[in-house]
């Protein structure tokens, strides 16, 4: 006599630990209560999947906007880009500043020109002449763009020299001078970055940044971190408003030696004479001498870039740290 009993036939496969998708039988909370229960159940799960409340905290844009969701901002204001320049091997940075308002040659031509257009038809409009005035201002500094693509092309390709890939100019990612600088390591084959910032109104990065490090910030505070965390010098075209914040922010983190000092090179003698007053600073007495020493001036892009190494030599600190 047999007394084996006979397998039980099975319509699901013997698998061990299945995943959800592999389930033979649905679990209960797979499907929604049963129409034939309560008519409206479904009308009702159907809001509750609607409502805000129900969004995964980190899909929902509207709660992470919230004054309270701050410090949760704040992180992830600083880590995607923490993330991403890591990812993409740079280490350090050149860092480049500068008007936006100073564009190419040609560019600050053209705008003098429609000026000089529009002036010629309404002669006694005082806007108009004041308008001209910064524009043939600006057409004279757009030189400095010149000299800023030049002196982005000489440190790009000297990392490349180097057969380091480790060190990369960085920008504000926005026009002006910012452009130059990421326009000259584009146009020197290298990598370089772009930080930009959301603002109320509509804005662009400029056309020369590495798309994988163009990356936009919420936080000022967090994208001034970034652009000293990294930084091997501090390059200070002429500028406005944003120029002297980022230019007086590393000022006073090196003067207070909240952080290791590095060089900052300020370019054009005539603007920052007049701009700045240093001495008069020492003179008052509000500044030390030795403050005065935290910085120097320059003209040239070779001038610039040659102050840098000779900075970093006389210190012990090789720009290119011997990584590949």
């Amino acid at each position: 006599m047999n007394d084996e009993k006979p397998a039980r036939e099975s319509a699901c496969p013997q698998v061990i630990c299945p995943a959800p998708q592999q389930r033979c039988q649905p679990l209960p909370w797979q499907a929604p209560k049963d129409l034939a229960d309560d008519p409206e159940a479904l009308k009702r799960v159907q809001a509750l999947l609607a409502s805000p409340s129900y969004r995964p905290a980190d899909e929902d844009s509207d709660f992470l906007r919230r004054d309270d969701a701050r410090a949760a901002r704040l992180g992830l204001d600083y880590l995607k880009p923490e993330l991403l320049l890591r990812e993409q091997g740079i280490r350090h940075t050149i860092v480049v500043f500068g008007s936006t308002r100073i564009v190419e040659p040609a560019a600050a031509r053209r705008r003098v020109e429609e000026l000089q257009k529009a002036l010629a038809r309404a002669p006694g409009d005082n806007e108009l002449q004041r308008a001209l005035g910064a524009a043939e201002r600006v057409l004279d500094r757009s030189y400095y763009y010149m000299v800023a693509r030049e002196f982005s092309q000489l440190v790009s390709e000297a990392a490349q020299h180097s057969g380091r890939d480790g060190i990369a100019v960085m920008t504000g990612g926005g026009p002006g001078i910012m452009e130059a600088a990421n326009r000259g390591a584009f146009e020197a084959g290298a990598k370089s970055v772009g930080l930009n910032i959301t603002l109320p109104h509509e804005q662009y990065p400029n056309p020369y940044i590495t798309p994988d490090l163009c990356l936009s910030f919420h936080y000022f505070a967090l994208r001034k971190l970034h652009f000293l965390r990294r930084a091997r010098a501090l390059v200070a075209f002429p500028g406005g408003y944003g120029t002297l914040d980022e230019l007086f922010e590393t000022l006073t983190l090196v003067q207070t030696r909240k952080m290791k000092p590095l060089p900052v090179v300020l370019v054009g003698a005539e603007f920052w004479s007049r701009a700045i007053d240093f001495d008069f600073l020492v003179e008052e007495g509000v500044i030390d001498p030795e403050d005065r020493e935290l910085f120097w001036i320059a003209e040239e892009a070779e001038e610039i870039w040659g102050g840098i190494q000779e900075w970093h030599r006389i210190n012990g600190e090789p720009l290119f740290d011997g990584k590949t």
